[in-house]
């Protein structure tokens, strides 16, 4: 099988070549529903899908559910989903994106990909509770409230993985004001002022 590298995970032609329909997508649809900052879509490869794919490599092994929050153009649930359709094809994946427009991108890209995720076009506050064992989110909002969402939507026993800007040590401290947990901090691969955190033994003081 002929494979390609993407953030350091070993994929097949066939899943490159969805991703890279993803891509086009994307691009096809940003002027109208501005998905990503323009600015970003000459080097969409780099800044949206690998810096998602990483996300993927760090994600704890034997997970069933996954979530991702305020998906938006699908960085990083829908990609984590479209690699997840080879490396783990039992994971099952959620996105939630409130915005009706940027929802049904989200579900034409997966109709597209034949990828079978589902797509809640609700508040986060607002669903019924997921379970899931892993809670992702990018540019979404401060820790303390992601931390705020996870508590109502996590499985017991699961985590959460959040991308993080220069900023995170400030939201680390004011979010341990309220909470408690551990944590584990990963650089990232796509922009060296950027963090991934993977946050277990989530509860509140």
């Amino acid at each position: 099988m002929n494979t390609q590298t993407i953030a350091g995970l070993d994929v097949s032609r066939e899943t490159l070549e969805r991703l890279e329909t993803y891509l086009a997508l994307l691009k096809k649809w940003n002027p109208a529903i501005n998905l990503v900052a323009k600015s970003t879509l000459d080097q969409a490869w780099q800044r949206h899908f690998v810096d998602s794919a990483q996300v993927f490599s760090l994600a704890p092994k034997h997970i069933r559910h996954w979530a991702d929050f305020g998906s938006g153009g699908g960085f990083p649930g829908l990609v984590c989903a479209t690699l997840a359709k080879e490396l783990s094809p039992e994971l099952r994946f959620t996105l939630v994106e409130s915005d009706q427009r940027k929802a049904t991108f989200l579900r034409t890209v997966a109709r597209e990909l034949n990828l079978e995720v589902e797509v809640l076009s609700q508040r986060i506050e607002q669903i019924t509770p997921l379970g899931a064992d892993l809670i992702s989110a990018r540019a979404l909002a401060s820790l303390p409230k992601l931390l705020e969402f996870t508590e109502r939507h996590l499985a017991p026993g699961g985590h959460a993985i959040f991308m993080k800007g220069m900023s995170f040590r400030e939201e680390i401290a004011e979010s341990l004001e309220s909470w408690r947990f551990t944590y584990e901090e990963y650089p990232s691969v796509t922009d060296r002022e950027s963090v991934i955190l993977l946050i277990g033994d989530i509860e509140r003081v």
